[in-house]
């Protein structure tokens, strides 16, 4: 799994850049009650928020949600359990080239002895993550699955269990040294039309996964993106048969930048954004602009759709003075402003890639879903955009694409979809709190996961995992208390990033150990 947003920008938010120190407008302290959000907004007055921008008071009446997205999901047998499963990613640089050229699993032996380790330590299971640019790399549909056979046999010869995360993005920008780009000949489609590939207001590309705009048009080889995608995981599963449902337990499909349902609004690695910026809207390729176009006459407004936003300022800006996250004309609770964001375009749009996805995946996975002794789950992952949280607009989850403001719940609509195909939810965070971060920023991590848990409760399973690497006390105490949280159903399973030398170290194995142990047994 690679790096969600939210875990990198913490670790750059621990710089505490003296620029943003100066942040006198904004409270220190701020809380968050338990409300929890609405779809529709009542028309507006003058002065709705009472000044142009503040963090969630406590005085604000949460109304009702919109009817169309009251989930109709089918509620889940209680799992309130106390045992989660624990799973350790593979080293980001699992795989390195011979002197051939030719793609092997590096430092086997020590690799091995990990493994057996790992078990000893109690962890169930080992986190895979298959890319699309190494199996897939030289030409449409030639699949070289070898790798991953023979990473697969060695983790089962260790007697540990598999969850698959099948990557169709690149992680290059986050890891120059180990990166796994796209497959080339999509490298090469891309080098004569950059519009298949998510562009901001400046026409800057994103190379590390398609837009969705290309998800219906023939634009590879015949093929659309979610052609691709499908004959990808039927492959893959044709391919490990035998170990899916009783090795391979869980399967997560990725559906956007570091395989999250999201837009890479907050894009690492070209200096374009830093934390705790809020991020810049990504729809500016032909193909989502020309659905802009069509949305906006569908309603009867064709001036609305010329463009995105034009009032929401940019990557590094802060929300205070960026009028399209403030109360007023063009704001995002102003007519256009529902219009852009609401499910029928920008949020929704995205939902609609995963609904598209996630329906071909688990209808290759429908045979193994049979009986119990061959059950796999089907799972999906998001980011974890804590930063601005408690504030009113959330700008940095809805130009992330996740329309979840203080007057709208933004998960609910997410969870209803994932209902329908049986998916469980990836959510990051667990170890982090809010004390921990900076209070400048008006993050609340902890004010996220509470959300999505309220939201999943007996409809979705939900699979936790770290944002940020902690193999302190504090930190995996965190975790613990997270994975069995008292109003919420237990997450089946937890998956911690990643393995590296760090972890087997005396002190931080001596911390790891235990809280494996308390994991995986019911106390």
């Amino acid at each position: 799994m690679a790096e969600c947003g939210g875990g990198i920008a913490h670790r750059l938010a621990s710089r505490r850049c003296c620029v943003f120190k100066e942040l006198s407008f904004i409270d220190r302290r701020r809380t968050r009650n338990n409300f929890r959000n609405v779809s529709m907004i009542p028309p507006f007055k003058k002065h709705l928020f009472g000044t142009r921008w503040r963090s969630l008071g406590v005085s604000y009446r949460i109304l009702s949600m919109d009817a169309r997205e009251k989930s109709t999901s089918t509620v889940l047998e209680s799992s309130k359990h106390k045992r989660v499963p624990v799973f350790v990613v593979m080293p980001i640089d699992t795989f390195g080239a011979d002197a051939s050229g030719s793609l092997r699993i590096k430092r086997l032996k020590a690799l091995t002895v990990s493994l057996k380790a790992l078990k000893l330590a109690g962890v169930h299971g080992i986190a895979v993550e298959v890319w699309w640019g190494i199996v897939e790399r030289f030409a449409p549909l030639e699949y070289n699955w070898r790798l991953y056979e023979d990473l697969f046999r060695l983790i089962s010869e260790s007697g540990l269990k598999l969850h698959v995360a099948l990557y169709f993005h690149s992680n290059v920008h986050q890891h120059r040294k180990w990166g796994v780009s796209l497959p080339l000949w999509i490298a090469e489609i891309g080098k004569s039309n950059k519009d298949i590939y998510y562009q901001d207001k400046s026409g800057l590309s994103n190379a590390d996964y398609l837009t969705l705009g290309v998800d219906r048009l023939p634009l590879f080889n015949g093929r659309t993106a979610l052609q691709c995608y499908e004959d990808f995981i039927v492959n893959f599963a044709n391919k490990f048969e035998p170990y899916i449902g009783s090795i391979i337990e869980e399967i997560s499909v990725g559906l956007g930048p570091s395989g999250e349902l999201r837009y890479p609004a907050h894009p690492l690695g070209d200096g374009r954004w830093q934390f705790p910026g809020i991020g810049e809207f990504q729809c500016y390729d032909k193909y989502m602009m020309e659905d802009l176009r069509i949305a906006a006459c569908q309603v009867g407004k064709p001036e609305w759709g010329d463009r995105g936003p034009q009032n929401a300022g940019c990557y590094n800006s802060l929300p205070p003075g960026v009028p399209f996250f403030e109360d007023g004309q063009e704001s995002f609770i102003s007519d256009y402003g529902r219009f852009f964001l609401v499910r029928e375009w920008y949020s929704g749009k995205l939902i609609c890639h995963a609904d598209a996805i996630l329906a071909k995946a688990a209808n290759a996975l429908k045979k193994y879903q049979q009986t119990v002794e061959t059950s796999v789950l089907l799972v999906a992952k998001i980011g974890g955009i804590y930063w601005w949280y408690q504030t009113i607009s959330h700008p940095a989850e809805l130009t992330a694409g996740y329309y979840n403001t203080a007057l709208r719940d933004g998960y609910d609509p997410l969870a209803s979809m994932l209902s329908r195909h049986g998916a469980a939810l990836h959510i990051p965070c667990l170890e982090m709190m809010d004390n921990e971060t900076p209070p400048s920023y008006l993050c609340s991590p902890e004010g996220l996961l509470q959300q999505i848990c309220k939201i999943s409760n007996k409809r979705i399973h939900l699979i936790g995992r770290n944002a940020n690497e902690r193999l302190d006390k504090t930190g995996l105490r965190q975790i613990l208390a997270n994975c069995n949280h008292p109003q919420a159903e237990a997450v089946r399973s937890f998956t911690y990033f990643r393995m590296n030398e760090k972890i087997f170290s005396v002190e931080n194995w001596n911390n790891f150990v235990p809280f494996v142990r308390k994991m995986s047994s019911d106390y």
